[in-house]
């Protein structure tokens, strides 16, 4: 584990390198530490750096809509380690979302569900509905076995600005608000992931990413 500073005026957060495929215990277990306690932690997924919140703590999620200046009514989604772990944060799991996340999960495919009930409201944008997807990145899916919970996956950057593939490149004033930034070197291609709701009787393509409608479409259509 290496450490290094932010290096801006306002605050000196550290900079953690980690192996992406092995990640150092003692750096995760800091970084689930910090999360648990309501702070904010930069990490890599399977695309982009992301923002760790606990997403059962509405005052962290709140810093999370703060720190990006993202508007209170888009939602945040959240990022979970295991297939087992979503039956506690949706209403149901439909019969469309388990062929897709036999398909695509671990992926870069983001199921929108109807929230459970003790989802934090401005979790979901204040929509009842919460955007879930399956860790692939190794960092990822130990940070969140570490912090017990599920953890907020949106990206590190400030809202309508570019996500960001390099720790490195992470704009100052957003270093300046986060308590850690767990480095992984530079990540995968780059692109978004795809997002499909699941809530109507028709699952329906919110956006293309990572992969293509016409694979979502095919596995739906059996």
């Amino acid at each position: 584990m290496r450490l290094a500073r932010c290096g801006v005026p306002m605050k000196s957060c550290d900079i953690v390198s980690v192996d992406p495929e092995s990640p150092d215990p003692d750096a995760i277990t800091r970084a689930a530490a910090l999360i648990r306690s309501g702070g904010l932690v930069v990490f890599p997924t399977s695309s982009f750096y992301g923002i760790g919140a606990q997403a059962l703590n509405p005052e962290a999620v709140g810093r999370v809509f703060q720190v990006k200046q993202r508007d209170p009514e888009k939602p945040l989604l959240i990022l979970i380690a295991s297939r087992t772990d979503l039956d506690a944060l949706v209403q149901s799991i439909p019969e469309t979302a388990t062929r897709l996340m036999k398909a695509f999960w671990p992926g870069s495919l983001t199921l929108v569900f109807e929230a459970a009930d003790r989802l934090p409201p401005n979790l979901t944008g204040y929509t009842r509905k919460i955007g879930i997807r399956l860790a692939g990145h190794p960092v990822a899916i130990s940070l969140i076995k570490a912090v017990g919970a599920p953890i907020t996956g949106t990206s590190a950057n400030f809202s309508g600005h570019a996500a960001f593939r390099a720790a490195a490149d992470l704009e100052s004033r957003l270093r300046e608000q986060v308590d850690l930034i767990l480095d992984a070197g530079t990540l995968g291609t780059g692109e978004a992931s795809t997002v499909v709701d699941v809530t109507a009787d028709t699952a329906k393509i919110l956006r293309e990413g990572a992969i293509d409608a016409a694979k979502i479409r095919t596995v739906l259509e059996g």
